[in-house]
């Protein structure tokens, strides 16, 4: 192992812990209200409402038909007015977040529509009020499915962040392109893929843990 391995290991899987973090906290605070909504105004559910339903799928899908590589050069005007500068790994955030939110709307819509339609309507029966529903019946319901679904969300931001890399947003992608391909250092592409297998195991592993413990815990409480 060359000498200058280990501390350019350590600089870029912290600039990447750093992306993902903060990019997931931004993608869920957009994502969450977004696949909420688009179930809940579904035909049938708590508030249909098919004009609204329609215009965000249409958005959604939008944004979803964006390669990310492009998203990215689209939205760097945007993060140079947010960050003042198009560089670095905040200045990714912005394309991240952005980009990961439509999947993940998508993604939370799916767990929210396993929700028992007889749980919501006995809810709604007993005078529940609709944004009571919401948070006291549907998501916990969908909360296992919904954990899931999330840690999917982080394992594909981790992945953007290494095409995010390609354009100088830091990271591992960014040392596996600079440090790796383009110097011909078989040592930092493989220790950079290493990395990446290590942290998505991790967070795989922890989504699940998760999850096999919300749903004991809704087992018991039944």
């Amino acid at each position: 192992m060359a000498d200058d391995l280990l501390p350019l290991l350590i600089v870029a899987l912290s600039e990447t812990v750093y992306m993902v973090l903060l990019s997931t906290i931004m993608a869920l605070a957009l994502g969450l209200p977004l696949g909420i909504t688009l179930v809940v105004t579904s035909k049938g559910h708590i508030s249909e409402f098919s004009g609204l339903n329609n215009v965000l799928g249409t958005v959604v899908n939008i944004f979803r038909s964006f390669p990310f590589i492009i998203l990215i050069v689209v939205l760097l005007p945007l993060s140079r007015f947010l960050v003042g500068t198009t560089l670095g790994s905040t200045a990714a955030v912005v394309p991240l977040a952005i980009g990961s939110a439509p999947f993940l709307a998508r993604i939370i819509e799916n767990s929210l529509k396993e929700v028992d339609k007889g749980k919501i309507e006995a809810a709604l029966a007993m005078g529940a009020k609709s944004i009571t529903t919401i948070w006291k019946v549907l998501i916990p319901e969908a909360l296992p499915s919904l954990v899931r679904g999330i840690t999917l969300a982080v394992i594909t931001i981790t992945g953007f962040t290494a095409t995010a890399g390609a354009i100088g947003a830091g990271g591992l992608g960014s040392l596996a392109i600079r440090f790796g391909y383009m110097r011909y250092r078989d040592d930092v592409l493989f220790a950079t893929v290493i990395v990446l297998v290590i942290m998505v195991q991790l967070v795989q592993w922890g989504g699940n843990f998760i999850a096999h413990r919300l749903e004991s815990k809704h087992h018991i409480g039944m």
